[in-house]
């Protein structure tokens, strides 16, 4: 790519949509103790589709609520604020996520399956490994790929290159970064830290496919790497990209999995992500 490429790159991806108002801010009332349950109620009903979405999940059999919820205010007592943060975020990743993208040979809506498919797995593997139920985790499974958005119209332009890059044997995130001088993770660790993002967060994001090469590792970097990997050896999400992934012996070390309960989460992951995907 021309000099000045990555410098075009960071351009563009300032000048990207941010993420919903609503949602970075119902966020932040989620993760403060001060907050109250009429805080939440009132910013949630401030968007429409984002209220409609809210009562359609609470009253879908993926939440099993035994008797019919009409209001904001009973589905945000009864899911409980954690449950009402994966679907903030769920509904805002569904807005920006469900598109072509292009260079990566992605359809429309594939990015958004693979999106939510990467989150029902990070929390199959939490229950696996019986850690306790992390918001961060499911929102930087959703998030993770968001960088494609921003790269995808550059990897068309220079595909031949990358794909040059990729039959020497190198992973295509590396001839991303090879040849464009950035690759999908970090823009996408750019763009959430632009959007004030919790720093473990975007770390996730940014080593999703090399957790070993992060400079500090967490449970939460392997997890989300673990269950990419897991989505696309399943086939959720294949683009250019292809099937060359397999997860970081390190990483499945570090959190102590073993090969039969990977085998057990890959097995559920896609009726998880339908479950999901087919009430929002």
């Amino acid at each position: 790519m021309k000099k000045g490429g990555r410098r075009k790159i960071i351009s563009k991806m300032k000048s990207f949509p941010s993420m919903s108002g609503i949602a970075a801010k119902v966020l932040m009332l989620l993760d403060d103790p001060a907050s109250t349950a009429d805080q939440v109620e009132w910013l949630i009903k401030q968007d429409p589709s984002l209220t409609a979405n809210l009562l359609k999940l609470t009253n879908s059999a993926y939440f099993g609520v035994p008797s019919s919820v009409g209001s904001v205010r009973h589905a945000v007592v009864l899911m409980g604020w954690k449950k009402v943060s994966k679907l903030v975020m769920a509904a805002c990743v569904n807005a920006i996520a469900d598109q072509e993208i292009p260079g990566y040979d992605l359809p429309a809506g594939v990015l958004w399956q693979h999106s939510v498919a990467v989150s029902v797995t990070a929390e199959g593997l939490m229950r696996e490994l019986k850690l306790v139920e992390s918001d961060e985790i499911f929102t930087a499974a959703l998030l993770h790929d968001l960088g494609k958005l921003v790269l995808g119209g550059f990897v068309a332009t220079e595909l031949k290159e990358i794909q040059k890059a990729v039959a020497r044997g190198i992973p295509f995130q590396m001839a991303e970064q090879e040849v464009l001088g950035t690759d999908h993770a970090e823009i996408g660790a750019l763009m959430l830290e632009s959007w004030s993002f919790p720093p473990e967060l975007v770390s996730a994001v940014r080593w999703h496919h090399d957790p070993d090469a992060a400079p500090e590792t967490s449970p939460m970097i392997d997890i989300v790497h673990v269950a990419n990997v897991l989505c696309l050896m399943i086939g959720i999400g294949i683009g250019v990209e292809g099937l060359h992934y397999e997860p970081s012996v390190s990483a499945t070390k570090r959190l102590g999995i073993k090969h039969t309960q990977l085998e057990r989460v890959a097995s559920q992951t896609l009726a998880w992500a339908k479950e999901l995907m087919d009430v929002i």
